[in-house]
């Protein structure tokens, strides 16, 4: 068995979920402004997301890796909208907000372990939790 360091995965994901978020702001922010010089940085910044990304994904089935980037980037958005609304003392939102977050999370780390036979149980594992 490889030596798995889920610490240190998972640090790296969150790391990848704020790069993606960069590159959504940066992208609006060459949009607003009109200046191109933005997009050299974006491009700097998307080539550290995918660099760090290749070595989160290692299923390369389909559109894994698209999935992968989409499913980080949306626990992101979840999480982030989560706080907001717990600052409005919605707390009821806000956990909903965090429980899909969470759930979009194990997703992306299921995806990157799947064997076809796993996939009916492991996503009912994580519908229930």
């Amino acid at each position: 068995m490889k030596n798995f360091d889920i610490a240190k995965d998972h640090e790296l994901s969150i790391a990848v979920m704020n790069l993606v978020a960069i590159e959504e702001h940066l992208g609006f922010t060459i949009s607003k402004t009109n200046k191109s010089n933005y997009i050299e940085i974006y491009n700097f910044v998307r080539s550290l997301r995918s660099k760090y990304l290749r070595k989160l994904v290692k299923n390369s089935d389909g559109e894994c890796w698209c999935i992968s980037k989409h499913l980080l980037a949306t626990t992101m958005r979840l999480l982030e909208t989560g706080v907001k609304y717990g600052a409005e003392n919605k707390e009821k939102e806000a956990m909903e907000l965090f429980n899909d977050a969470v759930d979009t999370y194990k997703l992306f780390w299921l995806i990157q372990n799947l064997n076809e036979n796993e996939t009916k149980s492991d996503t009912k594992k994580i519908s229930k939790s």
